[in-house]
């Protein structure tokens, strides 16, 4: 398996928007679920990010006859994706979008244990461990210290949380996926096109056999397909699995940092979210603990070059 490249500024740039792009996707989610089911929004977004992804090999000359040749763990990755994504939906029916966007992006974390234990080059150190510890401790400070105007709502809220949380793992162990199997070797397209293919398959049954296929065509819900579809599902997932597969992926993530700061200050702005003591230091100490986690590659390649 080819070696991947520590962070530079081509990487920096692109995670910044892929960021600001994924903390707006739970925010849009969250301001049309009356009129399109989140889960079945989702489900609609990748089969049309699929076509998309399609077109985009037929353009480029891509060969298209091989993309089945690693089918298991693509059926796999593509599952964990579909996982993750049902997990996202209902979460979004019980809690914030702040508060999914700041659980779901605990994905990094979930990640880098996977790796540390399949990967000799993304072994943690102890201050990466640390980060690890201060990460989950916000998680529980986020979901035990709860004000008094959370409380009203608190199991459904509790529930929602749990979820989005699960839904991080999901992710993780997505990334573990793809990384550890010969899935690593493939372009970025055929990769994301697993994603997205098994995705909405899944996607789609589950949102039929739940009932979660409400859809009212206003401009607003236009305005959200047209921008999870593609921006999201597409270009962002495009660029994310090439990433992957030319950085190392607890480097990458140090920048994942700011997507729950962008979906908390998102939330509060455009949905009036309520921002209570307990979610807001939590959501430091997870983001404290993505950046000892992440930024420690950062450091130690730093160091290496000035020797």
């Amino acid at each position: 398996m080819e070696s991947r490249l520590p962070m530079d500024g081509l990487a920096s740039g692109l995670m910044l928007v892929l960021c600001l792009i994924w903390a707006m996707q739970q925010i849009v989610l969250k301001a049309t679920a009356l009129d399109f089911a989140p889960m079945f929004q989702i489900a609609v977004r990748s089969a049309v990010g699929g076509v998309l992804v399609i077109l985009f090999m037929v353009w480029s000359g891509e060969r298209l006859s091989g993309v089945l040749d690693l089918w298991r763990p693509g059926l796999l990755a593509g599952t964990l994706y579909a996982l993750e994504f049902v997990l996202v939906g209902e979460s979004l029916r019980h809690t914030s979008a702040g508060h999914v966007v700041v659980l779901l992006y605990t994905a990094p974390i979930f990640a880098a244990l996977g790796l540390h234990w399949k990967l000799p080059d993304e072994r943690l150190a102890s201050v990466q461990w640390l980060g690890v510890a201060l990460a989950f401790g916000g998680v529980a400070l986020a979901f035990l210290w709860r004000d008094a105007g959370a409380r009203a709502a608190d199991t459904s809220m509790l529930w929602g949380d749990l979820l989005a949380l699960l839904g991080g793992a999901a992710w993780g162990a997505t990334t573990v996926v793809v990384r550890v199997t010969r899935m690593a070797a493939l372009p970025a397209s055929q990769t994301l096109l697993y994603q997205l293919v098994v995705g909405a398959a899944w996607l789609l049954a589950v949102s039929f056999l739940m009932g979660q296929t409400t859809v009212r065509m206003t401009p607003m819900v236009w305005a959200s397909l047209a921008f999870q579809s593609v921006f999201v599902a597409f270009l962002s997932y495009l660029t994310w699995f090439w990433l992957l597969r030319k950085y190392l992926a607890s480097r990458l993530g140090v920048f994942s940092f700011l997507t729950p700061l962008f979906g908390v200050m998102l939330g509060a702005w455009l949905l009036d979210e309520p921002l209570g003591a307990g979610f807001l230091g939590g959501t430091l100490l997870v983001v404290l603990g993505v950046v000892l986690l992440s930024g420690y590659g950062w450091y130690r390649h730093w160091r290496d070059r000035r020797r």
